[in-house]
């Protein structure tokens, strides 16, 4: 009878090796969600959410770009700067270097200028692929320096945020970049400009604690997590149990800490709605 099993499981094989069905590799992803198998090309062309229960994958910053510039419109600011190594980490130089060869980006944060809706504007968008979002030396001084540009040019900005807060291989540098990103959104609203936040998930940390949440509108995808510390960090402090959603966008906007949640779909024609009225 054992016999009669091994012999059944070869022919299966055999069954396997020859068969005609094609099944692309790396064609279908999972959502964290439902559990539910997808197919990736609909996944890409319902922008990035599950067609089947509505979860929010987490996406790229060109991919973002693509959602919300009009094409060939966004122009990169080419700061030429480096990210440093303050802590001397041996591993440090070795993770960028590993991300910026797997990802094609070099830093956490694409900045420039380009056009929603033929509305001029400069747009940052984070990137959660690379050290998930965490704001270094350099993620500061590029939306600091697109800020200043905003300023000086007179132009609206929009910051999608997506990080996991200041950067711990980085130390008091990338705490610093907190006060210095609040100082120059300081000055632009004192010059009457317009900043409107986007949170996405997640959005946590010294992000969280300074220029994310500075918005004149902050904005949100449904279900973004938003807050400083992780609840488990929060619940251990307090010594009592958090309400249920605590942290997600629905419930920051029942707080007052979110204007409005904006579905993915519809992002491009609020902020062009926005841009629109602030240019009137």
């Amino acid at each position: 009878m054992i016999v009669d099993k091994i012999k059944k499981r070869e022919h299966n094989a055999e069954l396997k090796k020859d068969s005609k069905v094609d099944i692309p590799v790396g064609k279908w992803t999972k959502c964290e969600n439902c559990k539910e198998i997808i197919y990736k090309e609909n996944l890409k062309e319902n922008l990035g959410v599950c067609p089947i229960c509505g979860h929010y994958f987490r996406i790229s910053c060109r991919k973002r770009l693509s959602q919300i510039a009009d094409e060939g419109s966004f122009k990169e600011f080419q700061l030429n700067i480096d990210t440093v190594n303050p802590l001397n980490l041996p591993e440090y130089q070795t993770k960028l270097d590993n991300l910026r060869e797997k990802l094609k980006l070099d830093e956490a944060v694409k900045c420039g200028t380009c056009t929603i809706d033929n509305i001029e504007t400069v747009l940052c968008i984070m990137d959660s692929n690379f050290f998930m979002g965490s704001m270094g030396s350099v993620v500061g001084e590029e939306l600091t320096y697109s800020i200043e540009y905003a300023t000086k040019n007179k132009l609206p900005i929009i910051i999608f945020s997506c990080s996991g807060g200041a950067r711990m291989q980085e130390g008091i540098i990338s705490l610093m970049q907190m006060a210095k990103v609040t100082e120059a959104l300081s000055k632009l609203d004192q010059k009457g400009g317009l900043y409107i936040s986007v949170l996405t998930d997640p959005t946590y940390g010294g992000v969280t604690a300074s220029f994310a949440t500075l918005g004149d509108i902050i904005l949100s995808e449904p279900g973004a997590m938003i807050g400083f510390a992780g609840q488990r960090v929060i619940e251990q402090t307090i010594g009592e149990k958090l309400p249920e959603g605590f942290q997600t966008a629905e419930f920051m906007l029942e707080h007052g800490f979110v204007d409005k949640i904006v579905e993915r779909k519809d992002m491009k024609e609020t902020l062009a709605q926005l841009l629109r009225l602030n240019k009137n």
